[in-house]
């Protein structure tokens, strides 16, 4: 059996559930960057076995090596939010009638500011597609010099319909 198809096969799989596992950079990243450490650990582990099977290894390291990093990847993302620098890479295919009301904004405190680059982003009731579900203020650090505040997600009428737009920097 050629030892390289078990490798290009677990990466490949890696790969594809990569867009499966979030929408955020940082969980991309994770999937990919742990699959490859994950096969390259599990490689050595595999030939260094009493079978010394590399292959096999590479493929068991791979799999687990990308799930581990989309898992704290994606954790980064809803830590930080998911980065979007326009309208329209925040707009959703979320298409109603008429908008839902949000419940009432949640009662929350703002902390002290730890840096100086970083900008406060209230609370606010973000809409999942089927349900509204709070997300609580932070402070956070925009993704590039040029972007200085950050728009809440929003309801915007077009064409007779309402989209839904996600939160973004400007």
């Amino acid at each position: 059996m050629n030892p390289t198809k078990p490798i290009l096969t677990a990466l490949a799989l890696t790969g594809l559930l990569a867009g499966c596992a979030g929408t955020g950079p940082n969980t991309q990243q994770g999937v990919v960057g742990g699959a490859a450490l994950g096969a390259l650990a599990g490689a050595i582990i595999g030939n260094n076995s009493g079978s010394h099977n590399g292959a096999a290894g590479a493929a068991i390291g791979a799999i687990a090596g990308g799930i581990a990093g989309g898992t704290i990847g994606n954790s980064l993302d809803h830590e930080r939010g998911t980065l979007y620098t326009s309208e329209a890479q925040a707009t959703t295919t979320v298409v109603v009638a008429q908008p839902p009301p949000p419940p009432p904004p949640q009662t929350e405190v703002v902390y002290a500011q730890p840096d100086p680059g970083v900008v406060w982003i209230s609370g606010y009731w973000a809409y999942d597609g089927a349900r509204y579900v709070w997300i609580g203020g932070r402070w956070a650090r925009p993704p590039h010099r040029r972007y200085h505040a950050y728009v809440q997600p929003h309801w915007e009428p077009r064409g007779g319909n309402y989209v839904y737009i996600q939160g973004y920097w400007r």
